[in-house]
């Protein structure tokens, strides 16, 4: 005997066992159980939710000569006939090869015919969307005015495609996404009666690829299943069947990452390659996580929503107070943008590790995304005591002891920041323009040309122009405002004075800006680096 599929197997035969829908299975049973059906139905969902499954089951519980609960027997001739697929009663027809006119007309003329047994004639056209426009108007009228015996359930996983026509002539139906636990408690029952053993977190992850499908979910688990048949299916066993990396590993690459370790970030991927893992996967887990460590680092009480391990999350917890809000989201916009991009390319590889170098080195980036990064990184090689006017290749050597050549060294020294800026104020100056952003109107408008700089006695001065803008934050309960969204930035209770620059001097002559001593250590950055570059490309 031919082996069946676990997805057709395990069909649901009756709405008691639906998995995740109960908010459609309760209707339908409640309108078969008052004698209120309708004519027709659209059924639209992702794959695998349970659109064709519900509509045989209401095709049967229709027909059916003695329901029970709203819910076919499964016992009697009409249901045997139905399960078996010989039923003269319900038929079902694919869209995506029969979408013309002439096969449209074909049922109309059908639909004339009474059913020789049972009460209603039940169509289900399963991909609807596939239809020619001409074959949706031969549809019209016949499935506004059916005969009382003639049911139509249209089902489509792209409702945005059905003409507006033919939706108002339907009773619309929303198939949701079924949950990680009910897709994981769905496997256990079936492998319990297969007899498969089969790890928690194996099933687990599982459930979370299948991505709200239940038929995906069975498939990868029969793809397991023979791979290692006769085996317990471990959790390892399962991400190499799957071509999938352990969240291990992105931990690993988030570390680096940070560091700015080109070469051990591309150690990482090389790894991947060699292992065989699906690249186009491989990004997608990667943006998941880095989604994860956001929400852990934005909230308490997440662990529920993020569905990971304990183990996972505690290394997510600590990986949290390494990096700041700004530097993750900028990864994952990075990440997202690489993950459209692969599907269609060409060389996969190098286009992934164009984006790790790109993430290892923000001072690649000309856009103020990456500006709080690259701040970051340049206070991390202060306090490491790396001076900046010098080239990491101009370290080497004198660490070495040798000369300096004339290659390595930079070619003037820039403006460093005034040792006299505290740090609370430093920390709001590195993100200036995102805290700005978080004003609110008219707020933000006035801000448009402030800049932040420094009292004498160290405190946070913000420059505004005279006229609107300096009246503006002279009204009452403003400053204090400002103040406190600046201080949110700086995680510490910042005092900041409104400055008004006066339109006949130079401003920055007297108020020096911050930003711009900032940028200009930036662009001393990008300089060491283009020089070390520069000096590679000779060898």
């Amino acid at each position: 005997m031919s082996y069946t599929a676990l997805y057709r197997k395990f069909r649901p035969s009756t709405f008691e066992d639906v998995k995740g829908q109960e908010h459609i299975v309760t209707t339908l049973k409640n309108q078969i159980k008052a004698e209120r059906i309708g004519h027709a139905y659209l059924f639209c969902g992702t794959r695998g939710t349970g659109k064709t499954t519900i509509a045989k089951i209401f095709a049967k519980s229709v027909n059916c000569e003695n329901p029970v609960d709203g819910s076919p027997c499964g016992e009697c001739s009409v249901c045997r006939a139905i399960a078996a697929g010989a039923s003269m009663n319900v038929i079902e027809i694919d869209a995506a090869s029969n979408n013309g006119v002439d096969n449209i007309r074909e049922i109309v003329d059908e639909v004339s015919y009474s059913p020789a047994e049972g009460k209603y004639k039940v169509y289900i056209i399963d991909e609807v969307h596939m239809l020619s426009k001409g074959a949706f108007n031969a549809l019209l009228k016949t499935l506004e005015e059916p005969p009382s015996y003639v049911i139509f359930i249209l089902a489509t996983t792209e409702v945005h495609a059905i003409p507006i026509t033919i939706l108002s002539r339907c009773q619309r139906y929303d198939f949701k996404r079924i949950t990680i636990d009910t897709i994981s408690s769905r496997i256990k029952e079936l492998t319990d009666i297969e007899q498969v053993n089969i790890e928690d977190k194996a099933i687990r992850y599982i459930a979370k690829t299948a991505d709200g499908s239940m038929r995906d979910a069975l498939s990868l688990l029969d793809q397991c299943i023979a791979f290692h048949f006769g085996q317990e299916l471990t959790y390892d066993k399962v991400l190499d069947v799957l071509g999938a990396v352990d969240t291990e590993v992105f931990s690993r690459l988030l570390r680096v990452i940070l560091q700015g370790d080109v070469s051990g970030a591309i150690g990482i991927l090389e790894e991947m390659v060699v292992q065989g893992r699906e690249l186009t996967q491989f990004v997608s887990d990667f943006a998941w996580y880095l989604r994860n460590l956001l929400l852990i680092k934005s909230s308490d009480g997440i662990e529920d929503v993020i569905d990971v391990s304990t183990e996972n999350l505690m290394r997510l917890k600590e990986e949290a107070k390494m990096a700041e809000n700004d530097t993750i989201m900028r990864y994952i916009r990075v990440i997202s943008e690489l993950s459209g991009q692969i599907r269609y390319a060409a060389q996969k590889r190098i286009l992934i590790e164009v984006n790790l170098i790109k993430l290892c080195r923000p001072a690649m980036e000309t856009d103020t995304g990456s500006l709080a990064d690259r701040i970051r990184q340049l206070e991390e090689k202060v306090e490491q005591g790396v001076p900046m006017n010098v080239s990491p290749q101009m370290l080497k050597e004198l660490q070495a002891g040798g000369s300096v050549s004339t290659a390595t060294a930079v070619t003037a020294p820039k403006a460093p920041l005034p040792k006299a800026i505290p740090e609370d104020i430093k920390n709001v100056v590195s993100r200036w323009s995102v805290a700005l952003s978080e004003a609110p109107n008219p707020m933000k408008t006035y801000l448009k040309t402030a800049y932040p700089s420094l009292s004498n006695d160290g405190k946070l001065l913000v420059v505004v122009q005279d006229g609107l803008p300096s009246d503006y934050f002279k009204q009452p309960g403003h400053r204090e405002d400002l103040q406190k969204i600046l201080s949110e930035y700086a995680g510490k209770e910042l005092e900041i004075i409104i400055q008004t620059s006066d339109d006949g001097r130079n401003a920055q002559d007297i108020f020096p800006d911050l930003t711009r001593l900032v940028s200009e250590t930036i662009n001393m950055e990008i300089e060491e680096i283009e020089a070390e570059e520069g000096i590679e490309d000779e060898f």
